[in-house]
Formats: structure tokens, C-alpha cells, sequence
């Protein structure tokens, strides 16, 4: 029997977070409710978990400084931001600190899930998305396992979304990633934050490529990007 998945959830609206927490565990969860940000940072550091869902608005310690440390001491850790707080600029302060998600209250429960097991789905990977981990582009060569970018024998460590949105582009060399696609795919979400985000992603990849005049990621205006390469792989 598989171990149940762990979910930290700081909350400090001690009702919603006691329905939140009962929610999850009928739906198979583990779950750690903790009512401060301090409590939380203490049950973090103590306990194993494998995804975060942090209120933002808290006493003690609030949702994004525990998001900065919960990332000090684990840079994969995935985080969701629960929050009343609706305005453009908290939602980008929240994704900058390396959120996975953040979702607006009131909301509902059953898309919360949906995103929980989306977000651990493209995290831990699966038999079939991880069938090869090992790609030749261009004069690169890519480990999407190990999310290693080597070219010349210098190596550089992705992120783990910039290793999964390079992992699609080269599956899909010189074709069009749909921007959906992508989206779904590793954001869970195709909104205007997301998007933005991922613009982001490409923008990083694309100077990681710069070393390879043969590479290039396009932006295909209303489809999405391509990988594109000019010569066949180098042996």
C-alpha cells in the first residue's frame, strides 16, 4: 500500500481550516493543519511533506515569508497560496516566490484537488513522462531527470519548471508547442498569470541556448513556441 501524500496547511482561520483539512482527508491526504506561520515554519522543518498550502494573511509569521523559507530549505518544495487577497500585484509577488498555484477564496474545493494532484502529478513524474530523460540538442545535451543543461562540459541546474518546459520543447523539436499544452501541462492553469509566468520560463531557456547559434525557441504568434534547430543533433 502507498504511503498517503503529506500536505502541510497553514491556515489560520481556525474553521475553514478544520473543513479544509477534513476535505483532504477524505479525499486520501495526510494533512498537518498549523494556525500561524511560525507553527508552520516549526512543523515544516520537523515533519516530512510533500506539497504546502499556505494562507497569506497570518499572525506570528505571514504566508510569503514562510514561503521564503520553506524554499531556503527546499527549492522543490511546491507551494499554494490560499489567500482572499485578489490584486494583480500580490498574485506575481506570490508566483516570483516560486508559487505552483495560488488561489483566490472563496473557492471551490473539488478544483483545489484537482490542482493538488496536478501539481504532484508533474513533480514526482510518471512511468510514461519520464520513458526518456535524455536528450541531444544541438551541441546540448539534457537530463530532464537530473534537469541538467550541458554544453562544452559545463553544466547548468534548471529549475524544475524550466526542466519540464524544456523536456516538452524537446519532444516537440522543430514542431509547435501549443501554449495550452505547456500551460495544463506543467502550470496546471492557462491564465493570465500562468502565462506570464511561462514567458518568463522561455525568456530563461532561451539564454541557456544562446551558446548554440543553431537553437532557437520561436514565440508562433497565437500557437505557442518551437524549439527550433537548424542542423541535425551533433554526434
Amino acid at each position: 500500500m502507498a504511503e498517503p501524500i503529506k500536505i502541510l496547511l497553514v491556515e489560520d482561520e481556525t474553521n475553514f481550516g478544520a473543513v479544509m483539512k477534513n476535505y483532504l482527508e477524505i479525499s486520501d491526504f495526510e494533512v498537518t493543519l498549523c494556525i500561524n506561520g511560525k507553527e508552520g515554519l516549526k512543523a515544516f522543518t520537523s515533519h516530512p511533506f510533500d506539497l504546502c498550502i499556505l494562507d497569506v494573511m497570518m499572525p506570528e509569521m505571514d504566508g510569503y515569508t514562510l514561503a521564503r523559507e520553506i524554499k531556503h530549505k527546499d527549492s522543490d518544495m511546491p507551494i499554494i497560496f490560499l489567500t482572499a487577497k485578489t490584486l494583480k500585484e500580490d498574485i506575481i509577488q506570490g508566483y516570483r516566490l516560486g508559487a505552483d498555484d495560488y488561489i483566490t477564496k472563496p473557492f471551490d474545493s473539488e478544483l483545489l484537488i484537482y490542482k493538488i494532484k496536478a501539481i504532484l502529478s508533474r513533480n514526482n513524474g510518471n512511468s510514461s513522462s519520464y520513458s526518456k530523460s535524455v536528450f541531444r540538442i544541438g551541441k546540448f545535451s539534457f537530463d530532464s531527470n537530473l534537469r541538467i543543461l550541458s554544453i562544452n562540459n559545463v553544466e547548468q541546474k534548471l529549475s524544475p519548471k524550466e526542466a519540464e518546459l524544456l523536456k516538452l520543447l524537446a519532444e516537440n523539436l522543430n514542431q509547435i508547442l501549443p501554449r495550452e499544452t505547456a500551460l495544463k501541462s506543467i502550470w496546471g492553469d492557462d491564465n493570465f498569470y500562468t502565462t506570464r509566468s511561462m514567458d518568463v520560463y522561455v525568456t530563461k531557456l532561451r539564454k541557456y541556448l544562446k551558446a548554440d547559434p543553431d537553437l532557437s525557441i520561436e514565440n508562433i504568434h497565437g500557437s505557442g513556441f518551437r524549439l527550433l534547430q537548424i542542423n541535425t543533433p551533433y554526434n
